[in-house]
């Protein structure tokens, strides 16, 4: 019922930026928080922003101050922003909505997930 895409991912020199987006689509009433997490080779999957509805956000002591999160509720979008890019930072990058109504779940709030983008920084 609802698919997450994400783009924006690639190849970058450390020191760089790079700009994820995720796309929200189909029978979409509303979501609640919208994020962005990341899975590095041999580790597990961990948080590194999301953003409510109405633009609170969280940010993994990792990324504050370098990576900025927004969303456009309209566009059912939301984006990272990741500047001075580090080697550290390479992983691949999921995008996660989380609270979601749709037309056919309207009083169950269901959890989707994206495939995943990768992103690698070169040193």
């Amino acid at each position: 019922q609802v698919q997450l895409v994400e783009s924006g991912g690639g190849l970058v020199q450390a020191g760089g930026s790079l700009r994820l987006s995720c796309v929200a689509s189909g029978t979409i009433l509303s979501i609640n928080t919208m994020g962005w997490y990341r899975q590095a080779l041999g580790k597990q999957r961990e948080l590194v922003a999301t953003i409510t509805s109405d633009g609170h956000t969280n940010y993994a002591d990792s990324v504050k101050g370098r990576f900025t999160i927004n969303r456009d509720n309209a566009k059912s979008t939301v984006y990272l922003q990741m500047n001075s890019l580090k080697p550290e930072d390479t992983a691949v990058y999921y995008c996660n909505a989380g609270g979601v109504h749709t037309l056919f779940e309207r009083y169950r709030a269901m959890d989707y997930w994206g495939k995943g983008t990768l992103v690698t920084v070169s040193s």
